[in-house]
């Protein structure tokens, strides 16, 4: 721990009068038998924000919980201003002023974007909804967010990051006073993710106290305006400012040593391994074309909306192509579903995990091996004692840090990416695509997977890695291919692909893109 640790616990804990804001001290929350938060102490002043921070596993969610209504503590108490806060419900903690925004955005897809906002409580008017009232509520709750969708229109089609915004409208129609951003940008892209800050710095300068959860730490270093770190359920620093050193929230986080940052990927291989010659699908992407060599990393940048997943996922034969054509080793390959790509040796790791990934009712071991039960199988069967030696071995390639005999929802989001990804590399793909490979996990698992990618380059698989995070892009990539309004844009060499050189392309078709949420 550094040594500076005591003394910054003791003024981050001293740092709200008693009395004023929402004081938790204490809260403790133990199942069966295991003890997932143990002494946690946070203190939220009005107009503040105080950045949470932790591995996954670390007691970041069931604390928010807590804090939220969700949970109740087995021992701990908080306060509101001096007086005793115990909500036993999200509706409790809700008339109290506390909101918690949830990182898996909650919307009713053909509700409109008035009824989703005001969900649970429409006012009514001679025994019918006041949609007139709803609407123009939450068309000021909007405009005040900066967003000029229509309340009018239904949530389904909206992009992740317009519903985002409604989520942190339908916060605000309850004027509360404290909000907790659980993950706001594991789905979102830079640009939108600054609209969220625009956002959060408008509720500061209102008063309201907000605890901003991130694995992402430039976020929490820009936002915060103090850091407390959890591990292993137990809070084990924290600073009173939010201009700390990557590598110091790290240590305190992992408790230990770690470099945070990118090494070189290993050299790329002559032999092309799949090619993409124009490849199309009507009204999602067009005119696409590249190759990735045996042993190469190529990256896919490019803002939210700028046709990246409907590419890859197009490669991998969950879309149909409307035009263009795929080799795989030199010869051309009709992909019409996912069985003929996999059968053309192409894997696919899907950027959603729980909906599109993994079965969360079904123990690691089967979610890995499910897919490869016929390639498993001896004289027609497989037997449990092969299925638990091949997902030892995935385990240990990929240190996965959970039991693999358990349903995944059990394991933390680092622990269940590790276990999709481990599904996929069993038989070893002569091409990889990963779309957003690290969403939503902690440095430690972000580590792992960089380090798993590249190995699997070294080894000759060709790896395309589509993501949302400029940093992860240019450390791993050989070349950045650079997507926006649906077409691509370019295509950089490691030593041009700067984050100005990357971003100026990704601009390209999107002038409009920061007014028009609705993209």
């Amino acid at each position: 721990m550094n040594p500076q640790t005591p003394a910054l616990l003791a003024e981050a804990a001293t740092a709200a009068t008693p009395g004023s804001g929402l004081v938790c001290s204490g809260l403790t929350k133990t199942y069966g038998g295991v003890t997932v938060v143990d002494g946690v102490d946070i203190a939220l002043t009005p107009g503040s924000v105080v950045g949470l921070v932790g591995e996954n596993g670390a007691g970041k969610s069931t604390t928010s919980a807590m804090i939220a209504g969700m949970v109740q503590p087995d021992a701990g108490t908080m306060t509101i201003d001096g007086e005793a806060y115990e909500p036993r419900s999200p509706g409790d903690a809700l008339r109290a002023g506390v909101a918690l925004i949830h990182q898996e955005i909650r919307m009713i897809p053909d509700l409109s974007v008035s009824e989703n906002i005001f969900l649970g409580r429409l006012p009514r008017r001679r025994g019918v909804v006041d949609r007139a009232q709803i609407e123009e509520e939450s068309r000021r709750v909007l405009r005040l967010l900066g967003s000029h969708i229509d309340p009018r229109r239904a949530v389904r089609g909206l992009s992740i990051a317009a519903q985002q915004e409604i989520e942190i409208a339908r916060a605000l129609t309850r004027s509360p006073r404290f909000v907790i951003f659980d993950e706001p940008s594991a789905s979102l892209g830079e640009s939108e993710t600054a609209r969220v800050f625009d956002q959060i710095d408008l509720l500061r300068a209102d008063g309201v106290g907000i605890v901003y959860i991130s694995h992402k730490l430039d976020e929490i270093t820009r936002v915060a305006d103090s850091i407390v770190c959890l591990r292993d359920g137990r809070r084990v620093a924290a600073w009173s400012t939010g201009a700390v050193a990557k590598s110091e929230i790290v240590r305190a986080m992992v408790g230990r040593d770690f470099t945070y940052g990118h090494s070189a990927p290993p050299e790329r291989g002559a032999e092309v391994a799949i090619e993409v010659r124009d490849l199309a699908r009507a009204g999602a992407f067009e005119g696409v074309s590249f190759t990735v060599n045996k042993g190469e990393i190529l990256g896919v940048a490019g803002l939210i909306g700028a046709g990246r997943t409907e590419m890859v996922r197009t490669i991998a034969g969950s879309d149909r192509a409307t035009a263009g054509e795929i080799l795989v080793g030199g010869t051309p390959t009709t992909i019409a579903n996912p069985a003929a790509s996999i059968r053309a040796g192409i894997a696919m790791v899907p950027e959603d995990r729980k909906n599109q990934g993994l079965n969360l009712d079904r123990p690691g071991a089967d979610n890995m091996t499910l897919p490869w039960e016929k390639h498993l199988a001896r004289r027609g069967l497989v037997t449990r004692g092969v299925l638990e030696r091949v997902a030892r071995k995935q385990r240990e390639f990929l240190d996965i840090r959970g039991r693999t005999d358990i349903p995944v929802r059990h394991l933390s989001g680092g622990n269940q990416q590790k276990v999709l990804l481990g599904k996929w590399l069993i038989k070893r793909p002569d091409v990889l695509i990963l779309d957003e490979p690290t969403r939503g996990v902690d440095v430690g698992a972000k580590m792992t997977i960089y380090d798993t990618i590249r190995r699997l380059a070294a080894e000759g698989v060709a790896v395309i890695v589509v993501s949302s995070e400029l940093e992860e892009v240019l450390g791993l990539s050989h070349r950045v291919l650079v997507m926006a309004a649906g077409r691509q844009q370019g295509i950089l060499d490691r030593d041009q692909a700067t984050p100005e050189a990357v971003m100026r392309l990704a601009l390209r078709g999107h002038a409009d893109a920061e007014i028009d949420a609705e993209n």
